[in-house]
């Protein structure tokens, strides 16, 4: 049975740092383009960031650049998302989820898996 299940969230005040993992299950991660989506209260999910099967290419959205890094390790089935410099703006319900594709991607259509989501919340 796929599975993937995100860690890594909770409150931190602006300008802090959390790392998220994406533990996955049931498929071969290497066959996969992983990204992560965030939706806040009253706001659609928008994409993140993601990156392609062999973790060579990535995509950001605007709102995270230069402040955010995804990477993966294929061999320990886990997807990562460093948030740096956080603002309140970035305060979600983040979830990772996987494409069965070889580019990063963040279109919602894409993606066959998801996880159930952890809670990120930047507030002082």
């Amino acid at each position: 049975q796929q599975q993937l299940v995100e860690s890594g969230g909770g409150l931190v005040q602006p300008g802090g740092s959390l790392t998220l993992s994406c533990a996955v299950s049931g498929i071969t991660l290497a066959d996969y383009a992983i990204a992560w989506f965030r939706q806040a209260p009253g706001n659609e999910r928008e994409g993140v960031s993601s990156i392609s099967s062999s973790g060579t290419s990535t995509k950001y959205a605007d709102s995270v650049k230069g402040r955010f890094t995804i990477s993966r390790d294929n061999a320990k089935n886990t997807v990562y998302l460093q948030m740096n410099s956080l603002k309140p703006e970035d305060t979600a319900v983040y979830y990772c989820a996987a494409a069965p594709f070889a580019v990063a991607t963040m279109r919602l259509l894409d993606f066959a898996f998801w996880g159930q989501g952890t809670q990120v919340t930047v507030s002082s």
